[in-house]
């Protein structure tokens, strides 16, 4: 199949499977906590708009929740099938993570997730939001535990090799490896920056449209905020990251860097565009920028950083790849900074509402958090290769062995599936999105709790509501 063996298509099957898998999770992790906000705030103060967003934005969560479980549910048994010797060696390590996750994160989020969604007229206002924060923190203990897994094979420690299998000595040395630390704090807060850049789209979309009411503004400022607060906090995560990146898997970085060899003692330049040619051994129509490379990633201005040739051409990533997609997720981010700089500019002039310029670029940026959470984890995935284990594992040695045949199929199988059934949800959610938030303003609404009115809530309905109970009840989502 175009030229690929049947490892590149069991790599590409994974690859495009995670890449759908991830994007769920991220907005999951996102909305999760903001859900919990709009309710604590609407508990604080009494402001029925916070109501009326937390409405709203149950209906999106409980849909991308449902399509991110399901996605999860086919990474899971791919590790059996196509990744079988990958299993009987680190197993015992990956095992025990996911069944860790399983047992606190899953269970903790299906357990609060039916009092979040449809008891909102059924149990007291306390409880409820104690279900809502529950679920949030559940999707911070599934971060962590998915993160752990993944951090292991890329920096793995606490462990000895026995009859060629992997057996852990030392779990907090294997949960808390070393980048641990940084891969998590770099994944939440990137799930976070994508979800206000998705909310933030979605207010403008519908200032652009003419639909100015306190909902739609309030979507817009808590977005705008978080970006602007969250996203250089981000910068600063990354390169920490990228520290201890240099120090664990120094080919990455060099590959990511486009950075073929030191000459003499001379500091490493930044390169900031080119294109990495892996059979010739150098970045061609390289743009650089003296001292920089030193300066960034040893924050001095003699170090050198390692070079691509200093490892055996079989134990390099590829650079053309990690090159660009390192750099979209850095050009993404900057972007998001300045988004968050022009808000608060804006917002002292009191335009942030009202600037059609300002608008399209917060609708155009609703996707960059997820292109740039997509972009980082190529970096980090292709950047680990050779490797499935980093140093202990090859990725050729970590395959099932399937025929080209079979993994042809599988893929294709993959691809018409995942397009179909996901397209179909991914653009239900967009339904709910366009259809905005509904306010009850004037209206006497249910509160819910003991005494009140007690039908379920219908957090997945995207029918118009209005010609039922007058759209006052808070049964209708809204």
């Amino acid at each position: 199949m175009f030229g690929l063996e049947a490892l590149d298509l069991a790599r590409i099957q994974f690859a495009f499977t995670i890449s759908f898998h991830i994007l769920f999770p991220a907005i999951t992790i996102g909305l999760a906590s903001y859900l919990a906000v709009l309710e604590g705030l609407w508990l604080k103060t009494r402001d029925d708009t916070y109501r009326d967003l937390y409405h709203f934005w149950s209906k999106i969560f409980a849909v991308n929740f449902g399509m991110g479980v399901v996605s999860g549910l086919v990474m899971a048994y791919q590790f059996g099938t196509n990744w079988s010797r990958f299993s009987d060696f680190a197993g015992s390590v990956t095992g025990p993570l996911l069944t860790y996750e399983v047992l606190t994160a899953f269970f903790l989020e299906a357990g609060f997730l039916g009092v979040m969604l449809f008891g909102w007229n059924r149990v007291g206002r306390k409880l409820h939001f104690f279900a809502t924060v529950m679920v949030a923190i559940g999707t911070l203990i599934s971060t962590f535990w998915i993160l752990s897994s993944n951090s292991w094979m890329q920096t793995p420690q606490g462990y000895e090799i026995v009859d060629g299998r992997v057996i852990p000595v030392d779990w907090l040395a294997v949960v808390f490896n070393p980048s641990f630390p940084y891969r998590l704090a770099h994944m939440a807060t990137a799930a976070f920056v994508a979800t206000a850049f998705f909310v933030g789209s979605s207010a403008a979309w519908h200032l652009l449209r003419g639909r100015d009411n306190p909902a739609i503004r309030r979507m817009l400022s808590m977005a705008m905020w978080m970006a602007l607060i969250v996203a250089p906090i981000q910068a600063v995560i990354g390169d920490f990251h990228g520290l201890n990146t240099l120090k664990h898997q120094p080919a990455k970085i060099a590959a990511i860097e486009g950075h073929w060899e030191n000459v003499g003692n001379e500091p490493t330049p930044l390169i900031l565009f080119g294109w990495p040619d892996m059979k010739a051994e150098k970045t061609k129509f390289a743009v650089e920028i003296p001292y920089l490379g030193s300066l960034i990633l040893t924050h001095s201005l003699d170090k050198q950083v390692p070079a691509l040739k200093e490892f055996p051409p079989e134990d390099r990533p590829n650079s053309t790849i990690v090159f660009w997609s390192f750099r979209i997720m850095v050009g993404l981010g900057m972007l998001m900074i300045l988004t968050g700089l022009w808000s608060l500019w804006l917002r002292k002039r009191d335009r942030i509402y009202q600037n059609r310029a300002f608008l399209y670029l917060a609708l155009w940026m609703g996707p960059s958090g997820l292109i740039a959470i997509l972009a980082g984890w190529f970096t980090t995935e292709i950047g680990r290769q050779p490797w499935v284990v980093y140093g202990l594992m090859r990725t050729a040695d970590a395959s099932s062995g399937h025929s080209l045949m079979q993994m042809s199929i599988t893929l294709a199988l993959f691809v018409v599936v995942y397009f179909s059934l996901f397209g179909v949800g991914i653009g239900y959610m967009m339904r709910l999105v366009r259809k905005g938030p509904k306010t009850n303003e004037g209206a006497e609404v249910s509160h819910g709790g003991p005494g009140q009115k007690r039908t379920p809530a219908r957090p997945l309905s995207a029918a118009d509501d209005d010609a039922e109970d007058n759209g006052t009840s808070l049964n209708k989502g809204n």
